[in-house]
């Protein structure tokens, strides 16, 4: 596909691969309006499952779902896209020489690190570490995934790969390390710029057994010779985007100006702000936020929150009788912060039961346990809210940064009530969508390298003016109810 067959008009497909779901859609720059439509071509569920005693993703799976989603775009009418992927960060393939995966593909989500950090530290110390790579403590990244892997097979692996790197490999048949997602891992070093070799050696890892990184925006091929024999395909030209979905999610962001923070808000709540520099500060260490890189040079000061997974489990286990939309508005009739949970406890994970687990949570701190759909529903949004609050005000203390805007993007910015509660209590407004803003941020980066758009900031232009965006104006709160609710998230000790 040359340069020039690259204007207003071409197809930018995106697959767009979360926790729980994962779609195809294409991403089309109209004119003479210049603005952006977005229509989705396939969709499908993902979700890890057990295998004795372990929890994995189907990752064979996922590629026959993109390559259905690439067969309808062509029965579509698609002969010819750009394509980009983007899916959640941290977990790993292993491949031997000759590409072949060595073992199935663990999720973060598994018991097997449990005492991992414990164990890493006992090498080479938290300050350490952050200082190096400026990436917060969680037993998820791959660092403490690797250190608890079987040594044999790391010996084995000749490649490894994050999950969004080996599709692009299965498409194309090319290995890449793309830096956004290769950044989550925690062995990414801040000053060279390149895989940390301590950290490495810890691991008894090379640096050669991870592929070059490479900058969203990279063109890196076509599919395989034996895609393309297959005669069903669009002719596909693969970019690398940016490949976490949470730095997808922040280039999709719709903002204006430069004192905004953000919250992607889908299985996990990432909050916090687009920086050009990262911070590795005692206190950024002690409050464990992390400096994920994003695309053109910039970095995601964030904190992770236990986000939707919590009402994503409740509602599973209430049956699925009730929609989102349904919880919300049962949680809209209950008391407010009648009861209250720390989200980012570990508990939370992955518990056996959701709803039991938030009402021995709360029976345990002496406060109000829940017990129908609406009042377990309020819980989370409240706790959720509050999370919000105390991680902002953080947020801007840490940075030095006062925001005039907080902006919520993906699923979560549909929960009207939730937006208003967390305008309310920070007072400042909320600017709540774009919910495609992961797969908008996939198709931008993608548009940006072929030079339909300039720049992010034009991008971020034909995406505000293409999609709705609902604004919260923060309302007067009963002083008495916040205080008292700002005191007990305190008490819990999360600050």
């Amino acid at each position: 596909m040359n340069a020039g067959a690259h204007k207003q008009g071409q197809n930018h497909i995106a697959i767009d691969i979360g926790a729980s779901s994962g779609r195809v859609v294409c991403g089309t720059l109209q004119e003479p309006e210049g603005t952006l439509s977005l229509t989705e071509i396939h969709r499908f569920s993902n979700g890890f499952s057990e295998k004795n005693g372990n929890l994995y993703w189907d990752v064979d799976y996922l590629f026959a779902e993109i390559v259905k989603g690439l067969q309808k775009a062509k029965s579509k009418g698609i002969e010819h896209c750009t394509v980009g992927i983007d899916t959640w960060a941290v977990d790993y393939v292993l491949l031997d020489q000759k590409g072949t995966r060595i073992h199935e593909v663990f999720s973060y989500r598994d018991s097997r690190t449990d005492g991992a950090v414990q164990s890493v530290h006992r090498n080479i110390s938290t300050e350490s570490v952050y200082r190096k790579t400026g990436i917060q403590v969680l037993p998820i990244n791959t660092l403490y995934q690797l250190f608890v892997h079987d040594q044999a097979d790391l010996e084995a692996a000749h490649s490894i790969l994050l999950v969004p790197d080996y599709l692009y490999y299965r498409l194309t048949g090319r290995r890449i390390s793309e830096v956004t997602n290769a950044s989550t891992t925690g062995l990414l070093n801040l000053q060279t710029r390149d895989y940390d070799t301590d950290l490495l050696a810890l691991l008894g890892l090379s640096k050669e057994q991870f592929p070059p990184l490479t900058e969203p925006g990279e063109r890196i091929g076509g599919l395989t010779d034996d895609l393309v024999a297959r005669g069903d395909l669009p002719d596909c030209e693969f970019i690398a985007v940016a490949t976490h979905d949470t730095a997808s999610a922040v280039l999709g962001v719709p903002a204006s100006s430069d004192k905004w923070g953000f919250l992607s808000s889908g299985t996990w709540s990432l909050i916090g702000v687009e920086r050009a520099s990262a911070i590795t500060s005692p206190e950024a260490m002690e409050r464990n936020y992390t400096n994920e890189w994003g695309a053109f040079g910039s970095f995601r000061f964030l904190k992770n929150i236990m986000g939707m997974w919590l009402i994503q489990k409740v509602r599973e286990e209430y049956g699925g009788q009730y929609s989102f939309g349904e919880l919300v508005e049962l949680a809209a009739q209950e008391i407010p912060f009648r009861s209250i949970i720390y989200c980012n406890d570990e508990r939370f994970m992955n518990p056996s039961n959701m709803i039991s687990e938030i009402q021995s949570y709360c029976a345990e701190v002496g406060q109000w346990v829940p017990k129908t759909p609406g009042e377990i529903a309020r819980c989370v949004f409240d706790s959720l809210a509050l999370s919000y609050y105390f991680y902002v005000q953080d947020l801007q203390l840490l940075t030095g940064e006062k925001w005039e805007r907080l902006h919520i993007v993906g699923g979560g910015a549909n929960n009207a009530l939730l937006c208003q509660i967390a305008a309310d209590l920070l007072e400042m407004e909320i600017y709540a969508g774009p919910t495609e803003s992961t797969a908008l941020g996939n198709v931008v980066m993608q548009m940006i390298s072929v030079g339909t758009v300039t720049d992010i900031k034009e991008a971020r232009e034909v995406i505000y003016r293409s999609f709705d965006v609902t604004i919260y104006i923060p309302q007067e709160m009963d002083s008495s109810l916040k205080t008292a609710a700002l005191a007990e998230f305190a008490r819990m000790q999360i600050v």
